[in-house]
């Protein structure tokens, strides 16, 4: 049922409003927003940062609310409010999955930060791929959705590369100058040139020398995988900048793509048929955009590899593979599954500590993540994993704590085993 205080977006309003767009992903929503900007739309990448984030947020939503949740709203309310924008010519815009989670109720809870701020006229568009709501002024042409692919392949692309290249680049800051330059230049592209894969893998080929060109020294650092809950795990504002910290305390960050998540959502929409009949007449749809989306990865994580100074990615159906043997591929709300595989993932190759990002108090990070450290120690000794609830009124110092005292458990596990983990196939046999 549709929401009684929705407000559609018109045509007309394409003309003349500004939709602020709530910050994610730094690298993929520059890209899609110089998308989105050539297509016509006035869009916006809100990238305020500040503890006034969260207050505002907690002022017009519930305290109990969820901590991403709180954020988005936080930050939204935070620009309107702001007197830069004209709120008669103002909107917002909200990325929903479809799912159970913030994926279907934040739309609502803005709704209602707006209505109690008077401001009930600001239209809050979904973009999902669901038919969730119509807004007859924003449409998903097959052009951009065609560009969106290659925003999240360019934007998984660069941030796998910064991630590998920060920690040991000789010139601080010269991986975060390169990957603006690179960001600026494809959004540029997308915006403005006929996509042709044979340019996209030229780019992917370009961008990895210009990698591998920056000068670094090599130390033995540990590396450390993020998982957990998508806004938190990938949001500097939601984990409090949680890449940066770990670089600076020694480690290297790991961070699984958003590919991933979308092959995720893919995936679940095609195992809703298998299981329970479900999509049966966009089960082939569904199924053709899975292997889409897995070719494209792996075309990427290949040149990764015959380039040789970079580590490539792992095969998503061997990370469907590994959850099989772990958890039931039905646990799909939220991150679910997909959260279990990727910490198996993680450390079967070659990172073995692991952050689990989790807003408190988030049901299905509960389960999924924090729930199944237990199983995965007994199959994986060598696993050291760290679950750090993220809230409003959660002590930053405390975190930190913790991060620092998985980051000493990383170094005396190094010390003490010096032989190689288990393979995959033992660690299956092993359940």
């Amino acid at each position: 049922m549709q929401d009684r205080s929705f407000v559609p977006f018109t045509e007309e309003m394409k003309k003349d409003y500004t939709i602020l767009v709530p910050n994610m992903l730094p690298i993929h929503f520059k890209l899609l927003i110089s998308l989105f900007k050539a297509n016509g739309y006035n869009v916006e990448l809100l990238e305020t940062t500040g503890p006034q984030i969260a207050e505002t947020g907690l002022k017009y939503t519930h305290n109990d609310t969820c901590y991403p949740a709180i954020l988005v709203v936080g930050q939204m309310m935070d620009a309107l409010l702001s007197g830069r924008y004209d709120l008669d010519k103002t909107a917002l815009i909200m990325f929903q999955t479809g799912g159970g989670c913030r994926a279907s109720n934040y739309i609502s809870l803005i709704r209602k930060a707006l209505k109690k701020a008077n401001m009930e006229q600001v239209p809050v568009i979904s973009l999902n791929f669901y038919g969730m709501e119509n807004h007859p002024g924003f449409k998903l042409t097959p052009k951009i959705l065609h560009s969106m692919i290659y925003a999240v392949c360019y934007g998984d692309l660069i941030m796998s590369l910064v991630n590998q290249v920060r920690p040991y680049e000789t010139n601080k800051g010269e991986a975060e100058a390169l990957a603006d330059r690179w960001t600026e230049k494809l959004g540029t592209e997308l915006a403005t040139e006929k996509i042709r894969y044979r340019i996209i893998k030229k780019n992917y080929k370009a961008i990895i020398a210009d990698f591998a060109k920056i000068p670094m020294v090599k130390t033995n650092r540990p590396k450390v995988g993020i998982v957990g809950e998508i806004f938190v795990k990938y949001s500097p504002l939601a984990n409090n900048d949680l890449e940066r910290f770990l670089i600076k305390e020694g480690a290297e960050v790991v961070v699984p793509g958003l590919i991933d998540f979308c092959l995720y959502a893919i995936y679940n929409s095609i195992m809703d048929y298998r299981l329970y009949g479900k999509n049966r007449k966009t089960y082939l749809i569904w199924k053709f955009a899975f292997w889409l989306f897995n070719k494209k990865k792996n075309d990427i994580s290949k040149l990764i590899v015959e380039e040789g100074t970079f580590d490539g990615w792992t095969e998503f159906d061997k990370i469907i593979d590994i959850a099989a043997g772990v958890i039931s591929l039905a646990v799909k709300m939220g991150e679910g599954w997909l959260l279990t595989s990727e910490m198996v993932e993680l450390a079967e190759s070659g990172c073995s500590n692991i952050v689990c990002t989790q807003p408190f108090g988030c049901l299905p990070n509960h389960i999924c993540g924090k729930g199944m450290m237990k199983p995965l120690k007994e199959i994986l000794p060598d696993i050291n994993i760290v679950a750090i609830d993220y809230d409003a009124g959660a002590s930053r110092v405390n975190q930190e704590n913790r991060l620092k005292l998985m980051l000493a458990n990383a170094k005396r596990i190094a010390e003490k085993n010096s032989e190689p983990s288990e393979t995959y196939g033992e660690t299956v046999a092993a359940l």
